[in-house]
């Protein structure tokens, strides 16, 4: 360790934020220091984000105080950020990204230095990343995008970074990748650096905190070291009891008929979840894609739609920025509940009313923005969308990104039940656990199927196996 390991960096005294009436966080007091790996976990709408912001500078304490060693703001003391909803241009390049952030890249050769800069960053975290430095961010999947903005928040930039603040930093990432994160963020804090790491997944909070905060209602309700907690225990102190692991609610049903089949073989019957798996980028979100597309219209809404799709890029797939809660959930259904071809008002109230009690999104109002909403909360949205709707076929690419622990067993329950009642499920995950839930699993390996699985093949240990049985055959 450094001489600098107990050097603070930023500490709060009961500091606070107000949105009018909402007490986003209500008096919180904590330190960082270097060297610290700090998990932040919570449900959504706890109010990781909000504190985050004001670690980040990004937002000013209604009450409190907030004080940054070594500068006055959180830029002069070396604080990053990288967000769940990712932040880059698209229509920039690499390079021309991380120069969004890096003042110091000035004159006519600052591409070049833009460059180097970005490409060693990517090189020491995800070593064999594959991406160019030149590459127009559009261009590039959901995982090297959140590779980028990663990398981009570790890069130098000038000065050297000493708290990186990384929010749900794998949802996108498939297991490897997202153990070369973990590995570097472990790497990062032994050599003085400090880490706020936010995520709802248990495991990767266990590998690399050395210490826990749980927040809950905008306060902080337990913090201990890490080993202090087992993942039961932590969860009980956020407020929802949930099984040591992710279990799809409910006994399974026999599927009925085989109602589809492409000509990549992917295969589904009446009433089946079928999870789509393997490492990410190669394939399975095309596939869906395409198999979406070609069942529904691309220019007129059916009053009985055939497929509906729920996006794990929010940002992009997902969410309609400018509505309101009320009309991001009750788009799907307005065809099913118009009179005359016109809205149903009283019916599509009625509706989104009904979906956000069932799936709990935490508003007290759904007339207000959908972006006033906590990313974990705009997802469940998308799954109300999607369920409240009568299509037969629910196509999911990674649904859960960012959806805390307790929703996970929710929707988990609520996918059963639709599925028992004969809707049948294409779920794509980056995440094993939620894959080994499936009725039958398809692994994907260089945009081609390589294993179908059933029964009590349907293992973390069968999946990697057929991850990587084309690769090491090509």
């Amino acid at each position: 360790m450094s001489d600098h390991e107990n050097a603070l960096i930023v500490t709060l005294d009961q500091a606070a934020k107000h949105f009018g009436r909402l007490r986003a966080l209500d008096g919180v007091s904590l330190s960082v220091a270097a060297g610290d790996c700090i998990g932040l976990v919570g449900h959504n709408g706890a109010g990781k984000s909000t504190l985050v912001n004001l670690i980040n500078g990004g937002l000013a304490p209604s009450s409190g105080t907030i004080v940054f060693s070594g500068g006055d703001t959180a830029h002069v003391a070396g604080v990053r950020s990288v967000f769940q909803e990712l932040s880059l241009c698209p229509n920039l390049t690499v390079a021309e990204n991380l120069k969004i952030s890096h003042s110091a890249l000035k004159g006519p050769g600052w591409r070049r230095s833009a460059r180097a800069e970005i490409r060693a960053s990517l090189d020491e975290i995800f070593p064999d990343h594959g991406i160019s430095a030149d590459a127009q961010v559009d261009m590039l999947s959901i995982a090297q995008r959140q590779m980028v903005e990663i990398a981009i928040g570790f890069a130098p930039r000038g000065t050297q970074a000493r708290l990186v603040i990384l929010d749900e930093p794998t949802s996108s990432l498939d297991e490897g990748i997202a153990g070369q994160l973990l590995a570097h963020i472990r790497r990062f804090c032994a050599s003085g650096g400090a880490v706020v790491f936010i995520s709802h997944m248990l495991g990767e909070i266990f590998k690399v905190a050395s210490r826990i905060i749980v927040l809950k209602d905008g306060r902080i309700v337990d913090e201990r070291a890490s080993g202090a907690f087992t993942r039961q225990g932590l969860v009980d102190v956020m407020g929802h009891v949930a099984p040591e692991s992710a279990q799809v609610a409910g006994a399974r049903s026999d599927p009925g008929s085989e109602i589809l089949r492409t000509a990549q073989g992917l295969a589904a019957r009446k009433g089946e979840i079928v999870g789509l798996s393997g490492l990410a980028g190669h394939g399975q979100a095309e596939a869906l894609a395409h198999l979406y597309l070609s069942r529904s219209s691309a220019w007129r809404p059916r009053k009985s739609p055939e497929v509906v799709f729920v996006a794990g890029d929010r940002p992009r797939d997902g969410v309609l920025p400018l509505w309101s809660i009320l009309c991001n959930i009750s788009i799907s259904v307005l065809q099913q509940t118009a009179r005359r071809g016109l809205v149903n008002r009283q019916a599509e109230t009625a509706i989104a009313a009904e979906w956000k009690s069932r799936i709990g999104v935490r508003t007290d109002d759904v007339r207000n923005p959908i972006l006033s909403l906590s990313g974990g909360n705009q997802q469940k949205v998308l799954f109300a969308r999607a369920l409240a709707s009568q299509a037969p076929l629910v196509i999911m690419d990674d649904p859960m990104r960012g959806v805390d622990v307790g929703t996970k067993q929710d929707v988990y329950a609520m996918i059963r039940a639709e599925a028992a009642n004969g809707r049948t499920f294409l779920w794509y995950s980056t995440e094993t656990e939620e894959v080994c839930q499936c009725d039958r699993v398809f692994v994907f390996r260089n945009h081609e199927i390589s294993a179908e699985l059933t029964g009590v093949d349907i293992s973390e240990e069968k999946i990697l196996e057929a991850s990587f049985a084309m690769q090491e055959a090509s």
